[in-house]
């Protein structure tokens, strides 16, 4: 394209010869340039699927970069290790390190994170473009274009949400500030780049498409597939989107929605390796098949340190992922999620852990060692009930909150029991007032660790953090944010804008519209 050159406006339609949602497979590799192979919902299930297969694809990026760009759960992984719960103890061969050590900004003129956020999202973007201006002269049953023009809103707005969390500040207090370009329309090669829409503006086209999505979707139509987003996902995903926004009253709505069709995770859902679309508390996942699969770019093969069950992995091994003692501490002896993280102790590389006792990630593991298999999980049943309980909470619905927060940690640790009421919450995020909105907060970073980005969460709840070497944070890793992840308010949270983009983007000044470089303070 002559301005958009980053959104490789490749639809994913002729890489897909079946429309099967066993199908989703390969890059795209043909343009379209019109609309006319969506004249039936049928027809547009083949791209749809390409947009969901795209999504756990390895190759957006090539070279070194590829291993640690694999999509969604990458630049998720990516978040997490930005925040203060995970650690990465050495930098191995370099993959997530520049995440983790706050280096990464200054790649802003490669092919790597920036870029690959910026490109899978628009891509995704321009390809439910298409699909959606076919809404009006799509053929088929009604229910069937419903739910392929459907879920095309939700992976717009889906996109979109993940390109704001990466490129601008959160969106409470920051509707004003410059966010990302808005397209809605197909674009085509010589399509007029645009500047960028405000966070507010950003939003407004993320809540209307959501809206829209789940206007359309039925909740009687079959979930063809697990990959597929429906009513109940959508929801999910408008929950979250809500608590962003701090819309407490929808965010407590669309959660208990979402969560209506699965239940808590317990027993093998839990400590099979997080591996599996199949356990009943998934809510939205990817199917990863043998030839979807690649050794080194994929989630398992980052986080499996594989060990303790006799075989090391292509990465996980040699680099493994630790959860901090202070988070591990604040589980209960009889807490069941004490099984995702082994103890180890007396090894030279643990001894600037306080007590040299260091907690190796064991809640991810391959499915299948042998042919680097596991599936992708997106969204499971105990966010929403989590989003749930702080809605509930920050409404003032203390009693609520509590009883679903018991619920979901009866099934953790038969000891526990909470008595706490509050929204208080502390500067940094190890200053514990003692709230209930603090303990529903602690409960879903041991919950949802490694899996949803925890540096976006710091953001939104407005806290700063503070590495410490008693932790077990590598020295790189503390002194790259000690003086800029403390003020709520910092720019070291919020990505540059590739430097691809404004060399095809007309619309956009480089001097004028590119997000600071250090804290921005």
């Amino acid at each position: 394209m002559k301005h958009l050159r980053l959104f490789s406006i490749i639809l994913l339609v002729a890489a897909f010869a079946s429309c099967s949602e066993e199908a989703l497979e390969k890059s795209p590799t043909t343009a379209v340039s019109g609309t006319s192979m969506f004249e039936t919902a049928s027809a547009a299930l083949v791209p749809l699927n390409g947009i969901y297969a795209a999504m756990h694809k390895p190759g957006w990026t090539a070279g070194t970069n590829s291993p640690h760009n694999w999509i969604v759960r990458a630049n998720w992984l990516a978040a997490d290790l930005m925040g203060d719960d995970m650690i990465i103890f050495t930098r191995g061969s370099g993959y997530f390190w520049r995440d983790h050590t706050y280096t990464q900004k200054e790649r802003w003129t490669t092919t790597d994170r920036q870029y690959s956020v910026w490109k899978e999202n628009y891509t995704f973007i321009a390809n439910a473009n298409y699909i959606i201006a076919a809404e009006e002269t799509m053929g088929g049953p009604t229910a069937d274009v419903n739910y392929v023009i459907g879920q095309a809103y939700a992976i717009r707005a889906f996109s979109y949400f993940q390109l704001a969390r990466w490129f601008s500040r959160t969106y409470k207090g920051h509707e004003s500030d410059p966010c990302v370009p808005i397209y809605t329309e197909p674009s085509v090669a010589g399509t007029e780049g645009k500047p960028r829409s405000s966070v507010g503006e950003v939003y407004n086209l993320i809540v209307s498409d959501l809206e829209k999505a789940i206007s359309l979707l039925d909740k009687a139509y079959p979930h063809t597939h697990i990959s597929h987003l429906d009513y109940y996902s959508v929801n999910g995903l408008r929950a979250q989107v809500a608590l962003e926004m701090n819309d407490w009253a929808k965010a407590a709505e669309c959660a208990h929605i979402a969560r209506s069709q699965t239940k808590i995770g317990e027993g093998s859902d839990l400590t099979d390796g997080m591996n599996q679309t199949t356990y009943k508390n998934v809510m939205w996942g990817m199917v990863i098949t043998v030839d979807k699969i690649h050794f080194q770019r994929n989630l398992f093969a980052h986080m499996d340190q594989g060990t303790n069950r006799g075989y090391t992995t292509a990465y996980g091994a040699r680099d493994p992922k630790y959860c901090t003692p202070w988070l591990y501490s604040k589980m209960g002896e009889n807490d069941i999620r004490r099984a995702w993280w082994t103890r180890v102790s007396n090894k030279t590389t643990q001894s600037r852990i306080e007590g040299g006792v260091g907690y190796w990630q064991d809640k991810f593991r391959y499915k299948d060692p042998t042919t680097f298999m596991g599936d992708y999980i997106f969204m499971r049943h105990e966010e929403m009930l989590l989003i749930e309980a702080e809605a509930l909470c920050r409404q003032g619905k203390d009693d609520q909150a509590r009883t679903l927060l018991m619920e979901l940690m009866a099934k953790r640790d038969p000891d526990y029991t909470c008595n706490k009421t509050g929204t208080a919450l502390g500067a940094l995020t190890t200053d514990l007032t003692g709230s209930l909105l603090e303990e529903i907060i602690l409960q879903k970073r041991i919950e949802l660790w490694g899996e949803i980005g925890r540096v976006f969460e710091i953001k939104r709840l407005k806290q700063g953090f503070y590495r410490d070497a008693s932790q077990g944070f590598e020295a790189r890793a503390i002194s790259a944010v000690m003086s800029n992840t403390q003020n709520p308010e910092t720019y070291a949270w919020v990505q540059p804008i590739p430097k691809s983009e404004f060399d095809g983007n007309a619309a956009l000044d480089l001097t004028k519209d590119q997000n600071p470089m250090g804290d921005g303070i």
